[in-house]
């Protein structure tokens, strides 16, 4: 079959050849060149060092990609810088940074012209490229190869497999840094807030109704005081408390079932008479989905939020969960 002539399927084939090879190299020759890239980013986060992704042509676009790993994001600041921009994005550039520099060719005039500023004002160069005997990838510190046997391009010209594999690579990069981390899936939402498991993985503290939102009474307070209080503050539900700590909550179901039993005798008692003294509640740190949780399992549409000394601090209610798509 003539290069011209290639297929879509062979087309795609041609990439995943190139994938499968460099997981071989992953797991050989490149395994501690790999593990040392790690190491240097990982280092830099530990520090006020950050990671600076640059590259050129097509490769900008990707480093774009790469920049906006939560993984490099919340652990090293990452920060993206086109090649082009000689005395401009690289600006930013500041020791105990670590550079990622992406270029196929290891030769791109940019790139180049770029080494001795990266090397000058970095603390480590790390580079992906096809040719490991190039000029960029020997003024490494770390140059981990994503060389292909052909493009995927009918001419095998066309960066295809080459910017597939310097992709892949960036994310197992990218993984391989969340994981010696720790890196959460709450640790993704804090940077996702728009999207949709930033909002699932929403924190009760995000959600809740704080300051003069929150209704509460005093346990002397006057049933006729409470009522009005919970209908004002219309959650359905009010606190009891005394110098900000917890003591009990009234609901609506707990008023209506004073009444069944009391009838208008009830609206002589007081809030203390009255609460219900133990009261499911929740910390503001935790996610609204556990706080959904709570309230299907207890049939509840409040939840107090506390601190661990019992001082309240807002309350969440079950419509508030209703914007982050658990409901």
């Amino acid at each position: 079959m003539e290069s011209g002539s290639l297929q879509p399927a062979a087309l795609v084939r041609t990439e995943a050849a190139a994938l499968e090879a460099l997981a071989t190299r992953l797991e050989g020759p490149m395994a501690k060149a790999f593990d040392r890239a790690v190491e240097l980013i990982l280092h830099c986060g530990e520090g006020r060092g950050r990671v600076v992704v640059t590259g050129m042509g097509k490769k900008r676009h990707y480093c774009q990609k790469d920049c906006r790993h939560a993984q490099l994001h919340r652990f090293s600041g990452a920060v993206s810088a086109p090649a082009e921009a000689v005395h401009g994005d690289l600006g930013v550039l500041m020791a105990g940074d670590v550079v990622v520099a992406l270029s196929a060719s290891g030769e791109t005039e940019e790139i180049l012209r770029l080494l001795a500023t990266l090397k000058r004002k970095g603390d480590a160069l790390i580079s992906l490229c096809c040719r490991l005997d190039s000029t960029l990838a020997q003024a490494s510190d770390v140059a981990l190869d994503c060389g292909v046997e052909r493009e995927a391009c009918g001419l095998n010209l066309a960066p295809t497999a080459s910017t597939t594999a310097m992709l892949a690579l960036g994310d197992a990069l990218a993984i391989a840094v969340s994981l010696r981390k720790g890196f959460k899936a709450e640790d993704f939402a804090e940077l996702h807030p728009g999207g949709k498991l930033g909002k699932r993985l929403a924190k009760v503290r995000d959600l809740m109704h704080t300051g003069d939102e929150v209704p509460v009474v005093a346990p002397e307070t006057p049933m006729t005081d409470v009522i009005y209080e919970m209908s004002s503050k219309k959650l359905g539900i009010t606190t009891v408390q005394e110098d900000g700590r917890l003591r009990g909550v009234i609901s609506d179901g707990d008023l209506r079932r004073l009444l069944e039993r009391e009838g208008g005798a009830a609206l002589s008692r007081l809030a203390g008479e009255a609460m219900n003294a133990h009261p499911r509640t929740i910390a503001s740190s935790e996610l609204a989905a556990t706080a959904l949780a709570s309230l299907e399992e207890r049939k509840i549409t409040s939840l107090v939020v506390v601190d661990a000394e019992g001082i309240v601090e807002g309350i969440l209610h079950l419509h508030d969960l209703w914007g982050v798509e658990l409901i």
